[in-house]
Order: C-alpha cells, then sequence, then structure tokens
C-alpha cells in the first residue's frame, strides 16, 4: 500500500524537541507550556487560531492574517486581551527566544479563558483569554502529490457553524480526515450543502480545466490567505481564474487539482476517488502559481 502523507508533512527537525512557548505573556520550555483542565478551548473549543509560515525573518502576510483573527474573534464575543501590536510583538518575541529566522510555522491560539465551573455557557469563563504561541521549525517535506476521497462529511450552513470561522471546533474536519483514511486516501474532499466541490478537511481546493482556474464560491469553505493570493495572483498575470459552483464530475474530469494553505502553500493532488488527475503530479499550471507565489513571498519579506 502507497504510504501516506499529509499537507502538512515536515521534515524532521531534532531543534523543536526543545522549542520554547509564548503561554499568557510568558515564553516557557516546551515541558511547562501547560493550560488548566478548566480552560474554554480544551473544555469547548471554544477560540480561534490562526497558522502563520516565518520566511526571512518576516511573517507572511501577517496583516491578512491579523484581520482575520480579529475579525473571528468579533464574531464569537472574544476579547482578545491585546492589540494587533500586542500580536505581532509576542510572535516576534517567541521567534526570537527560539532563534527562528525562516522555515518556521507558528500556530496561534485564543481561547475564552479557564472557566469557573465545567459547563458550557461563556460566562462562566472569568479568567481569560488564553493565548498560546507554539512556534515550530517547519521545512514542509512532501513525499509525492496528495491523494483524496470523498467523504459524506459536508461544510455546513452558516447557521450551525459558519465555515469561515477559523475555531478551535474542528470536530467535523477531524472525522472527514478518518473517513478519507479509512478509503485509503490522504485527506477528505468535502462538498458543499448543495453537493458541489468545496474544500479539503484542511485546505482549499482548485482545479485546473483547459488553463482556467476554478475553485468554490467561497460560501462554505475557510477563507483562506492563501487561496485569496492565489486568486489574485491569476488575476495580475493574465490566467483565467473562476469562484464557481462546480461537480464532482467537473473534478474527475479535470487536467490539473492542488491545494491551498498557510503551510504547504500550493499542493499538487495526483488521485481524487481513485481517479488519476491529469499526468498525477503537478501540472504546469500549478507549477507556474508556485513560482508566482513564492516570488510575492520573496517580495514582501524583502518589503
Amino acid at each position: 500500500m502507497t504510504e501516506k502523507t499529509t499537507t502538512h508533512e515536515a521534515e524532521e527537525d531534532a531543534r523543536n524537541e526543545h522549542i520554547l512557548i509564548y503561554v499568557n505573556g510568558r515564553i516557557v520550555p516546551r515541558s511547562q507550556a501547560v493550560i488548566s483542565v478548566y480552560d474554554s478551548g480544551f473544555m469547548l473549543g471554544d477560540g480561534v487560531w490562526e497558522g502563520l509560515r516565518l520566511y526571512d525573518g518576516r511573517w507572511a502576510f501577517l496583516d491578512e492574517h491579523l484581520d482575520r483573527l480579529f475579525a473571528a474573534a468579533r464574531a464569537i464575543d472574544l476579547d482578545i486581551g491585546l492589540d494587533r501590536d500586542g500580536i505581532a510583538a509576542a510572535l516576534d518575541d517567541t521567534m526570537n527566544a527560539n532563534a527562528m529566522t525562516t522555515d518556521a510555522h507558528a500556530r496561534l491560539m485564543v481561547t475564552r479563558g479557564v472557566k469557573s465551573r465545567p459547563f458550557q455557557h461563556p460566562g462562566l469563563s472569568r479568567q481569560g483569554p488564553s493565548v498560546v504561541i507554539i512556534m515550530e521549525h517547519s521545512r514542509p517535506s512532501l513525499a509525492r502529490p496528495i491523494r483524496l476521497a470523498t467523504v459524506p462529511h459536508i461544510r455546513g450552513l452558516p447557521m450551525s457553524q459558519d465555515p469561515k470561522l477559523n475555531s478551535h471546533s474542528k470536530l467535523n474536519c477531524v472525522l472527514a480526515c478518518i473517513a478519507a483514511e479509512k478509503a485509503g486516501a490522504d485527506e477528505a474532499l468535502m462538498l458543499d450543502v448543495h453537493g458541489f466541490v468545496n474544500t479539503t478537511n484542511a485546505c482549499n481546493f482548485f482545479i485546473v480545466r483547459k488553463g482556467e482556474v476554478w475553485t468554490s464560491t467561497g460560501d462554505y469553505c475557510m477563507n483562506g490567505i492563501t487561496r485569496q493570493k492565489v486568486i489574485d495572483l491569476c488575476r495580475t498575470n493574465a490566467i483565467p481564474v473562476f469562484e464557481r459552483n462546480f461537480s464532482l464530475v467537473d473534478t474527475y474530469g479535470a487536467d490539473e487539482a492542488f491545494l491551498t494553505g498557510t503551510f504547504g502553500a500550493q499542493t499538487p493532488v495526483a488521485e481524487i476517488d481513485g481517479r488519476q488527475i491529469g499526468s498525477g503530479g503537478p501540472g504546469p499550471v500549478t507549477q507556474r502559481l508556485r513560482r508566482l507565489y513564492k516570488a510575492l513571498v520573496a517580495r514582501e519579506s524583502a518589503a
């Protein structure tokens, strides 16, 4: 059986055993980075988070990540307790404490804080918020293109849990990933409530047909920053791009498919539901977008 891989596959790095982690204003060794069992994030998944990449001493697209973080916090009525400069300073302090300069990944997590009793009501979160930054040395290492399997789990309606919200409550996506692995794939391809192709359990999804780049309407998927950068790159480089509804039939007949995310940037897809997509490797449009994105990040880092 083909070895499994994921969109977050990274090279092993022994330095990660000794990383320092930001916990509520303190930077502590990994073994001391702890949160109360009464924390609302642990107990209920009540919180929001961001993933960021460090390139050449700068956090790529930091403004966009902070925009999304604070918008999500407002949406769930959560006071982060720090302003934008405070969050940026916490990221830089953790980066400097770990002597990181590039090829690092940060997971910035904010929860409603520690509850006085183990129940759901947000008013019971009386100590907080909790702010944690886990920062690892992390160089992507994809052994081969990703294989996807369509799963019955869907990206739901905004009135249940808005898929645009980068919340700690990820069980739906975890179950989708489990279903895909049970089917022998690496990750799950998830549909929207109307049966149109939407996203994977961890990344945004694109196909290429006859030189055109297609992605979902965005109504039922995470408002990915890398997703938007790819759309913008297409528009500024005369690559036809469409945010539209499309079906599995359209997907199976695609010339190329790829995923986007902060960690892996653009990850090629080899197979969907046992059907090879194009050549089974990164196609010419995917490769061009990878080059354009790499140049964009370099410009951002040099700014």
